[in-house]
């Protein structure tokens, strides 16, 4: 499990984390909004909505994509309807931005900031392309643990991610 630890995986991790993305913007928005326990709990969601990305590369997800073409263009293809859908909605939109007065820290329901997060993790596309195109790379090919190591990688970028956001 040393691999684990080495400095190349650390770095790209980090980088990844640092990045922001949907998450951080999930995270600070419900900060911003409604405090510290919800920014911590919105934090803890998307932390939580790395699991399906971890549990596909686990199961081999990235070999099944390397190996068929048609498999990687199908999900290329879903990849593109999804955005072209987001454009879609974003065009269609016809009210103004409204501003609603923001809750107060009695009125948040941490299950939901959560689930929300989860969702929005779920959804990133920068997960997928690492769990699926990055980390099996720091794997050597003659690991016998090579799935021990590989959820070990996930749980320090868990870790690096729960950190950063909080």
């Amino acid at each position: 499990m040393d691999a684990v630890f080495g400095a190349d995986f650390l770095l790209t991790a980090l980088v990844v984390v640092l990045v922001p993305g949907t998450g951080v913007v999930y995270t600070l928005a419900h900060g911003l909004g409604g405090g510290a326990r919800a920014s911590v709990v919105a934090a803890t969601g998307c932390t939580l909505g790395i699991l399906p990305h971890l549990g596909a590369a686990l199961v081999g997800l990235a070999a099944l994509l390397h190996a068929s073409a048609l498999a990687f263009q199908a999900v290329k293809v879903a990849g593109v309807i999804y955005l072209l859908y987001l454009a879609w909605m974003t065009l269609r939109e016809k009210g103004a931005l409204a501003v609603t007065p923001a809750e107060s820290p009695r009125d948040i329901h941490a299950g939901r900031i959560a689930l929300g997060g989860f969702l929005v993790n779920i959804l990133n596309p920068k997960l997928s392309i690492f769990f699926l195109a990055f980390l099996p790379q720091f794997l050597s090919p003659d690991q016998a643990q090579a799935t021990a190591t590989m959820a070990a990688m996930g749980g320090v970028f868990m870790a690096m991610t729960l950190v950063v956001f909080i």
